[in-house]
């Protein structure tokens, strides 16, 4: 404890908490969790990247849609 304290923040630290970049953070991580339900991105099994990207833009399309969908009353 005393030699953390001495290296100061190279000690390992946690580092300092930003509100805005967690923010960014969380709403990347929440889409990925949302795209593996298509189990062909997660899974990948397409073998050429433009099949692969245009799955994934088509997954998030429907995503979106569904959002859309889901809050209009």
């Amino acid at each position: 404890i005393a030699r953390r304290k001495a290296k100061g923040s190279r000690g390992g630290r946690p580092p300092a908490f930003d509100p805005t970049i967690y923010k960014g953070r969380n709403v990347v991580e929440r889409f990925f969790n949302r795209i593996k339900e298509f189990r062909a991105i997660a899974t990948r099994y397409d073998k050429l990247a433009r099949n692969y990207r245009a799955g994934l833009v088509l997954a998030s399309t429907i995503i979106c849609l569904r959002d859309q969908l889901r809050d209009t009353p």
